[in-house]
């Protein structure tokens, strides 16, 4: 496609055959890596100095703006993607937002400083609402929906400025008021209007995607695992021991990921936000694997300040959570009672599996490699 003029920006067909993510949007992905990378980091230093609730809730802010933001491009993506100059140049405005974010994400996790998130995040969030603006220009009959998006975006990036000026309390109690508002600008805009057309499969595959980038996090931290076993001869059979599992861990959750096709669950626009919301969890949860495993070689070299107990949930919890997304979002329609009951009980194993005397992570890797074998079995009956 030439990007040597501008193109009037109409909708892409929801029909589309052969429609596959574009290298803008994979060059985009890329970003997100250092953001979740940061994100990753941060949480396994915080958790292992022992402030683990502080941690989690920093952590779930943060990925909450790397998530949002990425998910709303996305979506515009599937739906307006001209591939012209312009919108070129304001996805890369975009990309630059990511990047300021993540060089905040410290600032923030560590010290609680989030102006430089914040401005990172508004710049991503304004580039989309001038993408919106254009939509709005170019298309008569998604019009009113391109501009109701565009007016809500630009008042809660307003209010998410003015929040910075509250002092650190009441700023404490905005956040989540601004995170409501943030996930009701999608309905609000698409009620009583034209809904966006976005094309199933391709939305299916940009989440199959952005779940590889973070899943692919926790194979950098089993890597790690090995890496510092090499260096330390007197820990080299638990590092290992360590690094296999998170290797289990990371090929189970990518196998129950694609165990079944998804974009069946993204058909109308209840169940397109229900699908959409739901992977926070998913990819959250995922962003947080590395941390876990990084948090039980810290631990295994007498670095982190937590008990074995706490130790073991910052793996099996992320892992657990995961698991149960997936089965709420994809799975479960195409399970029977008695398998659903299963990959639930199994689920909530893995979360158990903290109890476990020393091999909490052999016990989460087997319980998750335990779902994968049940799946598998249930496609046989």
């Amino acid at each position: 496609m030439t990007t040597s003029a501008l193109r009037r920006m109409a909708p892409r067909d929801p029909a589309e055959a052969h429609r596959a993510a574009s290298p803008l949007e994979l060059l985009f992905d890329l970003v997100f890596v250092v953001a979740v990378g940061f994100a990753a980091s941060d949480l396994h230093a915080i958790e292992a100095e022992g402030h683990v609730s502080s941690a989690i809730v920093a952590y779930a802010f943060v990925f909450f703006a790397i998530w949002w933001a990425w998910i709303n491009f996305t979506w515009f993506a599937t739906s307006f993607d001209t591939d012209d100059w312009l919108y070129r140049v304001t996805t890369f405005v975009q990309m630059a937002g990511v990047l300021v974010l993540a060089a905040g994400v410290h600032g923030l996790m560590v010290d609680g400083d989030s102006s430089v998130v914040v401005a990172g995040y508004v710049v991503m969030r304004l580039a989309l609402v001038a993408q919106w603006l254009r939509a709005a220009a170019s298309s008569t009959t998604y019009r009113r929906t391109a501009l109701r998006y565009a007016v809500g975006i630009v008042v809660v990036q307003a209010l998410w400025v003015l929040a910075l000026l509250l002092p650190g309390t009441a700023r404490g109690w905005a956040v989540p008021v601004l995170i409501l508002l943030e996930v009701l600008v999608p309905p609000f805009a698409e009620h009583g209007s034209a809904t966006t057309p976005w094309h199933t499969r391709h939305i299916a595959e940009r989440y199959s995607l952005f779940t590889l980038i973070v899943l692919g996090e926790g194979l950098v931290a089993s890597a790690n695992a090995v890496i510092d076993a090499v260096a330390d001869a007197e820990h080299l059979g638990p590092l290992l021991v360590l690094a296999a599992s998170g290797l289990v861990i990371v090929v189970g959750l990518w196998w129950i990921y694609f165990s079944r096709e998804q974009h069946a669950h993204i058909r109308s626009l209840p169940t397109a936000l229900v699908f959409g919301y739901g992977h926070y969890v998913v990819f959250a949860a995922a962003g947080a694997l590395p941390a876990g495993i990084e948090v039980a070689v810290s631990a295994d070299a007498g670095g982190a300040d937590l008990s074995r107990v706490t130790v073991a949930a910052t793996t099996a919890v992320p892992v657990a959570l995961f698991v149960l997304a997936i089965w709420a979002l994809a799975l479960r329609p195409s399970l029977s009672t008695g398998w659903n009951t299963a990959v639930v009980t199994l689920a909530l194993a893995i979360a158990a599996s903290v109890w476990v005397p020393e091999v909490s992570l052999v016990a989460t890797a087997v319980l998750v490699a335990a779902v994968v074998v049940v799946l598998e079995v249930a496609d046989r009956r």
